[in-house]
């Protein structure tokens, strides 16, 4: 099973060092949020940055929200980085439900699942090279990979996990293995009720903190920070894997669920992390 590493978004300026470690270590992906109204770095520019000082990892997005953007420039910005990537691009995509960013962004809350699938139709047909419309034509460059990045989706609602088989080619499954197992396998019985092909890649997610006490409060301070418009920050915080032991337990049980990645995501901002995980995980 292919593991992770999920990065930090409190220092833009230390990424390099966090990608550089993991281009030389044991990961297979190197994933980062996205947010509009939040001191975050912009996903698809700093995986840009991050896949140029790299030569092996994959770069994904965990997840993009595409209903705060418009379709075409996403479908050209996010073919420009699968093939200057050669084909390293993973776009995660997601709907968000913060009010505040699509307020920032000008969109609409209420509308933004039926608004994603729109998008996914346009994407889907400026990756396969075909005319925009009557009025304007193919809208390059073709992306690495035939027919665009691998596009996985993540969620938690009927809808969202429906669109897995309807729109992508896997899912990420953002929860605790405890109930991860059936989101997966709701996602597995849409794959095979629209007749598709194979079976959907599985790409599950922990939260993780390991070094020094400074380092496990660092991370702790900012989940909790990222996590705080729910309500209930506590549960992310509460969550979070520090020890060798259960990160080592979670990536087995995921394997047991069939996950076929689990992405470790670091909140604390030590890239010394990078390299503890490797030896956890070697």
């Amino acid at each position: 099973m292919d593991i992770g590493l999920g990065l930090p978004i409190t220092d833009p300026v230390a990424l390099l060092d966090w990608a550089r470690r993991a281009d030389a270590g044991p990961f297979t992906t190197l994933g980062l949020l996205d947010r509009l109204v939040y001191d975050n770095p912009e996903p698809l520019v700093t995986l840009g940055v991050i896949a140029g000082a790299t030569a092996r990892v994959r770069v994904q997005t965990e997840v993009l929200i595409a209903p705060l953007r418009d379709p075409v420039l996403l479908a050209k910005q996010a073919a420009t980085l699968d093939r200057m990537s050669g084909g390293r691009l993973v776009l995660g995509l997601g709907v968000g439900g913060r009010a505040d960013d699509h307020a920032a962004s000008g969109t609409d809350l209420r509308t933004r699942g039926r608004r994603l699938d729109e998008q996914m139709a346009v994407m889907r047909r400026v990756w396969a090279g075909e005319p925009y419309s009557d009025e304007a034509g193919p809208i390059g460059p073709a992306p690495a990979r035939p027919g665009g990045p691998q596009v996985l989706f993540g969620g938690f609602q009927p809808a969202a996990l429906e669109r897995v088989a309807r729109w992508g080619d896997g899912f990420l499954a953002a929860a605790p293995p405890s109930w991860a197992g059936g989101l997966i396998d709701t996602v597995r019985r849409a794959w095979a009720d629209h007749g598709r092909d194979g079976s959907p890649r599985i790409v599950a997610q922990a939260n993780v903190a390991v070094g020094p006490p400074k380092v496990i409060e660092d991370a702790r301070t900012s989940i909790g920070a990222y996590y705080a418009f729910t309500g209930n920050p506590a549960h992310m915080v509460d969550g979070m894997l520090t020890t060798a032991d259960q990160i080592r337990d979670a990536i087995a049980q995921f394997a047991d669920l069939g996950a076929d990645e689990v992405m470790l995501y670091c909140h604390g901002r030590d890239p010394d992390q990078a390299d503890r995980l490797a030896d956890i995980i070697a």
